[in-house]
């Protein structure tokens, strides 16, 4: 899976990207609301093999990089997950560095990606996890045309504590107009 966009290039990570992932990934204050963050490159290794090699397995996750194509950086990443048997949902989720937060990146990043996913994969919704408390996140979704559907109290373990859930979404339909 390759999407391209003006600034980015979104392509499946392997493991010659671990260095760059593991770079923006170990930062515990700028990714406090994600539930990987290593401590050294083998667990960035691991991560990268456990994940899927083909798109759109059932109950799978599949990881893309966001590179900069002015710069040919990665500056960050989107996991997508495969849901469900009749696997028409898909979960996303997105890391950037924080080098290049509040820039768009991350909402032409998952703009393209969303779009690629309805029309090439026909899938029926899209929806993200997301803490209450990381408001940068809940206002991309919203910019994107997410709306809320549930509030999840203390429904997630996350680096040792319990956390609230939100989860926004988008169908097709929706997103099409």
């Amino acid at each position: 899976m390759n999407i391209e966009t003006n600034r980015l290039l979104l392509r499946q990570m392997a493991l010659q990207d671990k260095d760059a992932v593991f770079d923006y990934r170990k930062d515990r204050v700028t990714n406090k609301y994600q539930s990987f963050i290593p401590d050294d490159i083998e667990e960035v290794e691991l991560f990268i093999n456990q994940n899927a090699k083909i798109a759109d397995q059932p109950d799978s996750w599949y990881q893309l990089v966001i590179i900069e194509k002015q710069s040919a950086k990665i500056i960050g990443d989107i996991g997508i997950h495969f849901t469900g048997s009749e696997n028409k949902q898909i979960e996303v989720g997105c890391t950037l560095s924080k080098k290049y937060q509040k820039l768009g990146y991350a909402t032409e990043a998952l703009n393209a990606l969303i779009s690629y996913l309805f029309i090439a994969y026909d899938k029926h919704r899209v929806f993200a996890s997301i803490d209450p408390q990381n408001i940068d996140s809940i206002y991309l979704v919203e910019r994107l045309g997410f709306r809320k559907e549930a509030h999840f109290v203390e429904s997630l373990y996350v680096n040792g504590e319990w956390v609230d859930d939100i989860i926004y979404a988008v169908l097709a339909r929706e997103w099409n107009k």
